[in-house]
């Protein structure tokens, strides 16, 4: 595997720029490219707007899924830089994993990296799983791993698509969310993700959508941190995307204990769609 090492964080204007003049390869194969970022921190300010945004209290350990936005930009560079077979413009974020051994400090050193693992058929086109890995300055082992799985549709890849397993999604009253219309310009300003199907009605009806839709990786962050956010320790903490969530709207958080961790879903106020749906371990 290639490794391509950054110098400093990608700028988020010029990669967006980059998407529009990207050509797909139409090579039937995805880039066995590593992408890794040397001795960071976290910006204190970024991780105090996404805390707010999110729900998380502000402390010394930055919340389970902070790392996933600190990579963000090495994902987006991977993708537009390398030749995968479809434009990262667009793309749908169909299910995310997160995992950590142990809670990760604010002000550690650490090392970041993205890869490509696979891509599969599916019904609507294929997807991507992109690997981002950090591991804290001094260790070998990476202490905190998210999987992220992309759509991107239209694309033609070989095999029969067969429909992942699904994340059970508790029904019930639960808590009421009012989503405002902004929220992703918002969030997409703390997180650097300005897909244009987060951004205004006008961008996201342009990608077949009526209005603007949330970030799935705010949604899985709000439900999280409804849950009281993970243990200071070892977690694993699993999401399933389901339904757009069009903004604005009025949704409901149901959460159900499970042995010792949570499983909920994010639905429609009436119930009958489900946006997402979470197994905390």
């Amino acid at each position: 595997m290639d490794t391509r090492e950054l110098t400093a964080p990608p700028s988020f204007p010029a990669l967006y720029a980059r998407s529009l003049l990207h050509r797909p390869t139409r090579r039937l194969d995805f880039p066995r490219t590593r992408v890794v970022l040397r001795d960071q921190r976290f910006d204190p300010g970024r991780l105090t707007e996404f805390c707010r945004l999110t729900g998380f209290p502000v402390r010394d350990e930055v919340p389970l899924p902070f790392p996933q936005v600190a990579g963000f930009g090495l994902q987006v560079d991977l993708m537009v830089r390398e030749p995968f077979p479809f434009s990262v413009v667009g793309v749908l974020h169909v299910q995310q994993e997160f995992e950590q051994t142990r809670a990760i400090g604010v002000g550690e050193r650490f090392d970041l990296s993205v890869r490509a693992v696979g891509m599969l058929p599916h019904r609507r086109g294929a997807t991507v799983e992109l690997r981002t890995e950090l591991t804290v300055a001094g260790q070998r082992a990476p202490v905190w791993t998210g999987r992220s799985r992309y759509l991107a549709r239209g694309v033609d890849w070989p095999g029969i698509p067969r429909d992942a397993a699904r994340l059970d999604a508790p029904a019930g009253q639960g808590t009421l969310w009012r989503v405002p219309a902004d929220l992703g310009r918002r969030y997409g300003a703390v997180s650097g993700d300005l897909n244009p199907v987060h951004v205004s009605p006008l961008t996201a009806r342009a990608f077949g959508f009526r209005r603007a839709i949330a970030h799935g990786m705010w949604t899985a962050s709000r439900a999280l941190a409804d849950l009281g956010g993970p243990a200071l320790g070892a977690a694993r903490y699993e999401v399933d995307f389901g339904s757009p969530l069009h903004l604005p709207s009025t949704v409901r958080h149901v959460a159900r204990r499970e042995g010792d961790g949570w499983s909920s879903a994010v639905r429609s106020r009436d119930g009958s769609k489900v946006h997402l749906a979470t197994r905390l371990r």
